[in-house]
C-alpha cells in the first residue's frame, strides 16, 4: 500500500506486540475504542480500515459504535462476525466446546498450541501447502509475545460477540475477502453470512485459502491486488 502512495497505519492490539499488556478491557467494545483512540489521537480522515480474523470484527464494532463520520472503506478478511458460536439462532457456528479446547491450549501450554495451531492457521495440514516453516515460525514468535491474560479473554471476545447489528450499521463501501478452506473462522458461519448482512458488500471467495490466506504466496499476490483495486477504485 505503501508503495503505491498510501499511508498505512498499523496498532498492537491491548496486550499484544509492543502494546501494554492490561488486565482488563480484552473485549471487542475495548478494542473498538482503543482503535478510535488511535483514529482520533492522529486526527485520521478517510481511513480504509482492513481487520483480519478478529481484527475484522474489531472494525465491524468500531463502524457499530463509533460511525463512519473518518472512515472511506472498510476490509473484512476472513473475519469473525457475525458470529462464531453456534447457538440456535446460529446453527452454522461452532460449539462451544472448540473454544473451551482454545481456552484450555493457552493455559496449559500455550506455546506448543500455538506451534500446533499454526497448520491449521496458514493451511499446513493440506497436501498441497507451500506454507514454510519460517511462516509457522513467525506465527508462534507473534502469538508468543501478546500477555496470557489478553490471549485468553479474547477467546471469548472473538466466539461469542454477536456482531450482527452491527455489520448492518455499516454504511460505507465494504470488501469481504475469506477462503473456503478457513479452518479457524469457518466461511459459512462468517464471510457468507457477513456478505448478506453489509449493504452493497462486495464479497470475494478464494478457493482453498486457509484463514491466514494473506502470509501465503499463493493467496497473497491475489489478496495484495484486490485490497489495492479496492483502495483505488
Amino acid at each position: 500500500m505503501v508503495d503505491n502512495g498510501f499511508r498505512a497505519v498499523a496498532h498492537d492490539r491491548r496486550g499484544g506486540g509492543r502494546s501494554d499488556q492490561p488486565w482488563d478491557g480484552n473485549n471487542l467494545d475495548t478494542y473498538a475504542d482503543d482503535l478510535a483512540s488511535v483514529i482520533e489521537t492522529l486526527d485520521l480522515r478517510d481511513v480504509i480500515l482492513v481487520g483480519h480474523s478478529t481484527g475484522g470484527g474489531e472494525v465491524t464494532r468500531y463502524l457499530g459504535r463509533h460511525g463512519s463520520g473518518r472512515v472511506a472503506k472498510a476490509v473484512l478478511l476472513g473475519a469473525i462476525p457475525p458470529l462464531m458460536l453456534k447457538t440456535d439462532a446460529n446453527p452454522e457456528g461452532l460449539p462451544i466446546e472448540v473454544f473451551d479446547e482454545i481456552r484450555n491450549g493457552v493455559e496449559t501450554d500455550r506455546s506448543q498450541y500455538y506451534k500446533d495451531l499454526s497448520a491449521p492457521f496458514y493451511g499446513a495440514n493440506r497436501d498441497d501447502s507451500t506454507v514454510t516453516q519460517g511462516t509457522r515460525d513467525e506465527f508462534w514468535l507473534w502469538s508468543m509475545t501478546v500477555g496470557i491474560k489478553g490471549a485468553y479473554d479474547c477467546i471469548k471476545a472473538f466466539s461469542e460477540t454477536d456482531l450482527t447489528e452491527d455489520l448492518k450499521k455499516i454504511d460505507v463501501p465494504t470488501l469481504i475477502v475469506h477462503g473456503d478452506d478457513d479452518q479457524i473462522v469457518p466461511i459459512v458461519a462468517s464471510g457468507d453470512k457477513s456478505s448478506k448482512l453489509v449493504k452493497d458488500a462486495v464479497y470475494k471467495v478464494y478457493p482453498g485459502a486457509p484463514h491466514g490466506l494473506a502470509m501465503v504466496p499463493k493467496f497473497a499476490e491475489r489478496f495484495n491486488a484486490d485490497l489495492l483495486d479496492f483502495a483505488r477504485s
